[in-house]
């Protein structure tokens, strides 16, 4: 997931609001990769054509072309809560990490987003769970009708422990994830070959990109696995179209590297890799379009189609003191909602 400096001058409400629209923009945009990535990973994609293009093709043709957007509506619903979680988790591993001297680590930075990443997708997991069934299914033969009928089936059928199949993956999947951003952070300078605090946006951005290419790339057997079990099901049609019999998580990676070969385990990450520049150049480019409009609303800038400052406006000072300062000049007293001595 990408991350901003905070800026001061939003309220916490508008980053909530520009981080969430720019997350369901680029989660849409890129839906059908992403459908393509999960079919590929439970086996539903068979037969010589393989690859994005002849998933996406291949469905197009047999459910029609909305069907290239099946569970984008739950994935992006959940983009709230999940970023939510995550921030107070994120804020909370800060503090404990955090030494006498008010200081943290690097690594103890990425291990605190990772942790913090790792609790929102666990609070969060039927979502995940639900949006996977709903990309297995036939669009034409549904087995759900949507996110809250998905939701009580599952539980009705298999029991409340069926929502979070699987859920042991994510924590796994945690550990080379959290290496792979180390492994890229430590080297950054030696491959720009300069400062970090000198990075321009477009180096950034592909730091961010390099970031979650190779995050990804380690982490992506545990998702493949993820993926099968959440899928299994004895009440979908062929078992929810997953290619291998498998009794547990180890058991199906034992499945998956004997019918498949290890390669096996990285079905679909050719599809992953072909979204992580789109997806972060919609989301970057939606975030700082949506900031520039709260910042101009705000009044700290004189445009919502640029950056240009507005003048005599004090930039340090927050919303809320803005405002109460534009008051005072209006009214001629300043109204705190605190008292004072």
């Amino acid at each position: 997931m990408a991350t901003w400096r905070r800026d001061g001058r939003l309220t916490g409400s508008q980053r909530l609001l520009c981080a969430g629209l720019a997350g369901a923009l680029s989660l849409s945009l890129t839906a059908p990769l992403e459908l393509a990535t999960v079919l590929a990973q439970v086996g539903v994609v068979r037969g010589r054509a393989r690859g994005p293009w002849a998933a996406g093709l291949r469905v197009w043709r047999a459910e029609g072309p909305r069907a290239l957007w099946k569970g984008n509506a739950v994935a992006c619903l959940r983009l709230f809560p999940c970023s939510a979680v995550q921030l107070a988790a994120y804020r909370k591993f800060v503090v404990l990490f955090t030494d006498d001297l008010g200081h943290i680590s690097q690594w103890s930075s990425i291990m605190a987003g990772s942790l913090a990443g790792m609790v929102s997708t666990i609070v969060t997991y039927p979502t995940d769970l639900i949006k996977t069934r709903l990309i297995v299914q036939n669009m034409l033969e549904p087995s759900y009708r949507g996110i809250l009928h998905a939701f009580s089936t599952i539980y009705q059928q298999e029991g409340f422990l069926a929502l979070y199949r699987g859920v042991s993956l994510t924590v796994l999947g945690a550990l080379p994830f959290s290496a792979g951003s180390l492994l890229v952070y430590m080297n950054l300078e030696k491959i720009w070959n300069g400062p970090r605090d000198r990075f321009s946006l477009l180096q950034n951005f592909a730091n961010v990109c390099l970031a979650a290419a190779v995050t990804q790339t380690l982490s992506f057997p545990f998702d493949t696995v993820k993926r099968k079990m959440q899928a299994q099901s004895p009440h979908l049609p062929h078992g929810g179209g997953v290619d291998v019999h498998f009794s547990g998580a180890v058991d199906c990676f034992r499945q998956i590297v004997k019918a498949q070969g290890v390669l096996g385990l990285w079905n679909g990450l050719a599809a992953n890799l072909l979204k992580i520049v789109p997806y972060f150049a919609v989301m970057f480019g939606t975030f700082e379009f949506c900031k520039r409009i709260c910042l101009y609303q705000n009044g700290y800038i004189m445009s919502p189609l640029s950056y240009k400052l507005t003048p005599g406006v004090d930039q340090s000072l927050k919303p809320q003191e803005l405002r109460e300062l534009n008051k005072f000049f209006k009214t001629g007293q300043l109204k705190s909602k605190k008292p004072t001595l």
